[in-house]
């Protein structure tokens, strides 16, 4: 990506939070490598967005809220199949705080995310039941812009739901992979970078 953009554009920093880099709860595999990267990329965009995981305590997506479960084992839930995760980004923690290198003081906006106790949250825009918006899409329509940039943690997971939605939602939507790093379960990585393709994401290295 080269030159500067305009008010048609926003970047979306998807949880760049200190439980997905290295030593927190659910680290993701070199999280924190990202963090000069997104500033670079951040300075180009005139605006910019970031969301937060913000589980309140015993959250129903953490393992330790079903007994005989454990962490990246997938359930099934009211709203469908539900991976479980180690507790993480619980609100006002530590952990739930952006990584303290990120440096963009033009940010407009934080989106929180999974902070209802029943439902996890992994996009920007759509609870898990995939239905119950966030209001990120009337937000972005009602401010004019056209076009979105995602990047931040994790690839295959809160940023690719956050992409395939953004192109769900009219916007022409690209993920930026140097800026993103996933946790790859099982080859999760893979299907969400040819899902992505499918939908239409401009995939930019």
């Amino acid at each position: 990506m080269n030159g500067s953009l305009g008010d048609r554009d926003v970047l979306i920093v998807v949880d760049p939070q200190c439980d997905f880099c290295p030593g927190g709860a659910l680290a993701v595999p070199q999280g924190d490598v990202i963090v000069p990267v997104v500033n670079t990329l951040a300075r180009r965009f005139a605006h910019v967005i970031l969301t937060q995981d913000w589980h309140p305590a015993g959250h129903a997506s953490f393992a330790g809220a079903h007994p005989g479960h454990r962490p990246f084992e997938t359930i099934e839930m009211a709203y469908g199949p539900q991976t479980l995760w180690p507790d993480h980004c619980v609100q006002g923690s530590t952990g739930a705080a952006f990584h303290p290198g990120i440096d963009i003081p033009q940010v407009e906006l934080i989106v929180r995310k999974g902070y209802r106790a029943a439902i996890d949250s992994y996009s920007a825009f759509r609870e898990n039941d995939r239905k119950t918006p966030t209001g990120l899409a009337g937000y972005l329509r009602e401010r004019g812009f056209e076009r979105v940039t995602v990047c931040g943690l994790a690839t295959d997971f809160c940023v690719f739901f956050s992409a395939i939605d953004a192109v769900a939602a009219g916007f022409a939507t690209a993920v930026a992979l140097d800026a993103s790093r996933a946790i790859d379960i099982d080859g999760s990585l893979e299907r969400s970078l040819a899902a992505m393709r499918a939908a239409g994401v401009a995939l930019l290295a």
